[in-house]
């Protein structure tokens, strides 16, 4: 008979392993993995083992939710990270060197911009910025140390559209990695790979997983950039928590149903914004007054729930608390994408020429509530700044 100590580590072993099909992956918990062999085992010591060799190579929900994206977005490989930020990180640190030079749209989330001024600059690489609003021109800043070219379209804040398919054409003759942020179209409304991008970058904490629980980032490249990206991430042993890359899995099925009602729904509250007595322009590419809105037209299948606003004159040098503090619907703070309402406001540094310099933007995620509630919301915090 084996000693109770044995049997603590052992019992209910062979049980657990019973495979069972469920609709979603199961998950797993699991630093080490079992060889089935010692063959197998000396294979993973020579890199030559295709199955999972540890836990950081990836489990079950995680290597799911991965594949998922490959077959969205038409890509070649997909990797997910801890958060948006984490991906965008990794993004940069694979693609360059000390000596090297990137350029980088001015409009891109505030922490991308941190992380070249403030961590890549320390490791020798320059980081430029480009007009939010680029295109072909892109061609004048290339060098010869130029690696990467970083894209965000449109901007998180003041939603400016690259010319994506002039830049990539720019960037493939002169041997650039073109790289873009997609998260506010997600690959729904705008497929990076169909218009000649190398990387496309989501923060899956916004509309993949979609209930402002999540923090998760994903990347995908083509075929061309693959080797690269994956052979840094398994250099610092990538990998995200499955139990989030399970609950990115869910948001998927219902992504398409979601986006739609964003869209939808924040559409109907641009146009009423725009005929707003206090409202000066209401920045919003699926609208017609919008400076880029052609190109946007041009490229993209459809628009999210997130755009932004801003007073005219004589509501800009006031205090702006008594609107965005006494707000019912429309919550104050970060990130977006989420079923619930959200706003923020602020002045932003950004290099176009769309009249919105030195102006407050108030941004606006709109969520899943009835719209005439969030239309009263937003009438009622206007009205107290008179």
């Amino acid at each position: 008979m084996k000693d109770i100590s044995t049997k603590l580590v052992n019992a209910g072993k062979a049980e657990a392993l019973q495979v069972i099909d469920t609709i979603n992956p199961p998950l797993h918990r699991a630093s080490t993995v079992l060889f089935d062999s010692y063959a197998d085992m000396l294979k993973a010591n020579k890199g030559e083992f295709e199955g999972v060799e540890y836990g950081t190579c990836g489990m079950a929900a995680q290597k799911a939710f991965e594949a998922a994206m490959v077959e969205l977005e038409g890509a070649h490989g997909c990797k997910t990270f801890q958060s948006g930020i984490a991906a965008i990180a990794m993004v940069l640190m694979a693609y360059t060197k000390q000596g090297d030079h990137i350029l980088i749209c001015d409009n891109v989330y505030g922490p991308t911009r941190h992380f070249c001024d403030g961590f890549l600059s320390k490791y020798g690489v320059e980081a430029e910025y480009l007009p939010s609003d680029a295109g072909a021109g892109v061609a004048d800043y290339i060098r010869d140390n130029t690696a990467l070219l970083f894209m965000e379209s449109p901007g998180s804040n003041t939603l400016e559209i690259q010319d994506v398919s002039a830049i990539t054409k720019i960037c493939r003759e002169k041997g650039v990695v073109s790289v873009i942020d997609n998260t506010w179209a997600t690959p729904l409304y705008f497929n990076p790979f169909e218009y000649g991008v190398d990387v496309s970058i989501q923060s899956c904490t916004k509309y993949i997983t979609g209930h402002s629980d999540i923090l998760l980032g994903s990347v995908s490249t083509n075929e061309q950039s693959w080797a690269v990206f994956e052979k840094c991430c398994g250099l610092f042993e990538v990998f995200a928590a499955q139990e989030d890359c399970y609950q990115a899995l869910r948001g998927l099925r219902t992504l398409k149903v979601r986006l739609k009602a964003h869209e939808q729904a924040a559409l109907e509250i641009a146009k009423w914004l725009e005929n707003h007595e206090m409202v000066e322009s209401v920045i919003h590419p699926a609208l017609e007054s919008h400076p880029q809105h052609d190109l946007w037209k041009k490229s993209f299948k459809g628009s999210s729930g997130l755009f932004a606003f801003t007073l005219k004159d004589e509501f800009e040098d006031i205090d702006h608390s008594p609107f965005v503090d006494n707000l019912e619907l429309f919550c104050l703070g970060y990130s977006w994408g989420g079923y619930k309402s959200l706003i923020t406001g602020g002045k932003f540094r950004r290099t176009n020429h769309f009249g919105y310099e030195g102006k407050t933007i108030f941004r606006l995620n709109i969520g899943l509530e009835d719209v005439e509630d969030l239309k009263t919301d937003l009438a009622q915090g206007l009205e107290r700044l008179r």
